[in-house]
């Protein structure tokens, strides 16, 4: 069993790591998921990500108070809302519904969390 969270971890990791990259895609939720399959696999692995400069912040905050700063909810807000343009633009209606409706439920759930 420990071999698979490990391998999850890893698949998490690189998935966050695309994320990093690509603007459509969330960085954090994976690092979240990794630290959780690190934890019960490889521990120091855990600490690398909750002590990286850039990422631990927000992932500590996470685990530890259920909390999103403000500055990664607008972001995070401000990204699926471009995302909902590109849609509009690139896909037209009806696409676009999925898009807002994502801004919507998504966003509202990240805007109403601790920070």
């Amino acid at each position: 069993m420990r071999r698979l969270y490990l391998a999850a971890g890893l698949f998490f990791v690189a998935l966050g790591a695309i994320g990093a990259a690509l603007p459509i895609m969330p960085t954090v939720p994976f690092l979240l998921l990794a630290v959780f399959c690190f934890a019960r696999s490889n521990p120091d692995w855990e600490r690398r990500i909750l002590d990286h400069p850039h990422w631990g912040p927000q992932v500590r905050n996470w685990t530890e108070r259920r909390a999103i700063s403000r500055r990664a909810k607008v972001m995070a807000i401000g990204a699926m809302a471009t995302g909902a343009i590109v849609t509009w633009f690139t896909l037209g209606h009806p696409w676009v519904w999925v898009s807002v409706a994502i801004l919507a439920i998504s966003g509202s759930w990240i805007w109403t969390r601790n920070e």
